[in-house]
């Protein structure tokens, strides 16, 4: 059975018909919206429960098919442990969304069923790029889900809609042109060394280029990635397309989208150009670093709600790249599952965020106070959903970002500890938030803000269960990224420490293991 081209084709359908049923029916559009999301989701989970975590093959439900035949291209789907807990997080995310949203294109001049058909449109770009595993059918869903976001944002968004939309879709196909430089860079050395061009990610990982080749085509790639990610210092567009977005569509664009830049850099980055990756990580650990202090920081001095959600995600984009490049199976573990529950956090931080503004009709943090005392309900889950935020013990966020420490720290121990600034930077804007908006007098203006709703309620209901058991229990997800870590570490040709042995790295000299005592 052919899960991942049926994956694609559920929700693409989906789109088509909501795009096609008539304008003056928004409350059926919503419907048949969120019943193609379910199935999708449905499918997923039937296609995961099939998945053997143990198996020695790179990737499961590979379906090829020849697509340009005369340039090596294919239509090849395929995942490993890595991309199928992506492609859940997608699955998953959707429906939650589109249930949420249910009222947010309600007030809008475009037509309601354009804002859940570009949802639909959006999920299947998404489940593409995390599952495609021939780099050019990867770059196609890389740049194609440019669109459906360029008018989730510009035509749905807020009162600084386009000047949002025109910044992300500039910088992010500015990024895109160099990755399409380094991605005809990879053809032309296969031609040469296979005789014939190839885009096959099994075959471009055999490759060998030399140092110089590695290097420049690397840059390529990375700085495209880092753009998606988005990468201090190319973060700019993020804050202006998160605030002037729908809470929906903002969860797509921070809690998926931007995860498809660290996901290229695990999966390609790394595992094309191993000796690049090497040769420039003491630079992105550095530029992570700086996101992780720099994000916190801005996030602590924000007064617009969405734009502080924004920033953290900047800063928690720093840990997840930080555990990339620090090679360690700990580190991409952590980094990989960080991906999977900073979706769902910050899913629920900008959704009940939502919910209150909404309410409110206001973006400011000061406008806001003493809200716990006429929506308890409401106070609660955005208690939960900022603690998960702050990697506080018991919520998904900390086992991921714990296993990112420890895996930076074994090689690099100063660089994890200048890291776990972030958490203590990171209590702050959290707790400052919920202190001025949750707690205190009831300020005027929010004596009318009514609780959660019974669609609310379920809609992030889900989210707080997977926060608090992934929490507890994250065993299965790692038991599934593992696997296809040390299958990542292995290709790019380097291990973990031993046992017992701490690893001194000098950014100028590389790491030299000592043993202890010496």
């Amino acid at each position: 059975m052919n899960w991942l081209l049926i994956l694609l084709l559920v929700p693409a359908i989906g789109a088509v018909v909501v795009a096609l049923l008539p304008k003056n029916s928004p409350e059926l559009a919503k419907q048949v919206a969120l019943g193609f999301s379910i199935a999708t989701l449905v499918l997923v989970i039937a296609m995961a429960l099939q998945f053997d975590a143990q198996s020695t093959e790179p990737f499961q439900f590979v379906t090829s098919t020849p697509w340009i035949e005369s340039f090596g291209i294919s239509f090849a789907l395929g995942v490993d442990g890595i991309a199928l807990v992506l492609v859940a997080m997608a699955a998953i995310l959707v429906p939650v969304v589109i249930l949420a949203g249910w009222n947010e294109a309600d007030h809008s001049d475009a037509p309601t069923k354009g804002y859940f058909a570009l949802m639909l449109a959006l999920e299947v770009c998404m489940i593409g790029v995390f599952s495609a595993i021939d780099v050019f059918l990867f770059y196609v869903f890389f740049e194609a889900m440019l669109i459906p976001v360029y008018f989730l944002i510009g035509r749905y968004g807020g009162a600084r809609r386009s000047y949002a939309a025109v910044k992300f879709l500039i910088v992010s196909l500015f990024g895109g042109l160099f990755m399409l430089a380094s991605l005809i860079g990879l053809y032309v050395v296969s031609q040469r060394e296979f005789g014939a061009g190839t885009f096959d990610f099994g075959a471009l990982t055999q490759l060998g280029m030399d140092s110089t080749t590695q290097r420049m085509l690397f840059l390529g790639f990375f700085f495209a990635f880092a753009v998606k990610a988005p990468l201090w210092p190319v973060h700019t567009w993020l804050p202006d397309a998160a605030t002037e977005a729908q809470p929906g569509s903002a969860v797509l664009l921070v809690g998926v989208l931007d995860k498809v830049g660290t996901f290229g850099m695990l999966r390609y980055c790394l595992q094309i150009f191993p000796e690049a990756s090497q040769f420039y990580t003491p630079l992105i650990i550095v530029m992570s670093l700086i996101g992780i202090i720099y994000g916190a920081l801005l996030a602590i001095g924000q007064t617009d709600i969405k734009r502080l959600i924004a920033y953290t995600s900047i800063s928690h984009f720093g840990f997840i790249t930080l555990g990339i490049f620090v090679l360690t199976s700990q580190g991409q573990s952590g980094s990989t599952l960080y991906m999977v529950n900073h979706g769902f956090s910050t899913a629920a931080l900008f959704l009940v965020a939502g919910f209150l503004m909404s309410r409110r009709g206001s973006k400011l943090v000061d406008d806001y106070g003493g809200v716990h005392k006429v929506a308890p309900l409401l106070a609660g889950f955005f208690l939960i959903a900022g603690l998960s935020s702050l990697a506080l013990p018991g919520m998904s966020s900390f086992v991921s970002e714990f296993l990112v420490l420890v895996g930076t720290y074994v090689r690099y121990p100063l660089v994890a500890v200048i890291a776990t600034t972030g958490i203590i930077l990171a209590s702050l804007y959290i707790l400052w938030l919920y202190q001025r908006t949750m707690t205190g007098p009831l300020k005027p203006g929010c004596e009318d803000i009514k609780d959660l709703t019974g669609r609310e309620v379920v809609a992030v209901a889900p989210l707080v269960a997977l926060i608090i058991g992934l929490g507890v229990f994250p065993a299965p997800a790692l038991d599934v990224i593992n696997p296809a870590v040390d299958q990542t570490l292995a290709v790019v040709g380097v291990g973990d420490p031993p046992v017992g042995v701490t690893a001194d790295c000098d950014f100028a000299d590389g790491c030299r293991e000592e043993g202890e005592g010496q």
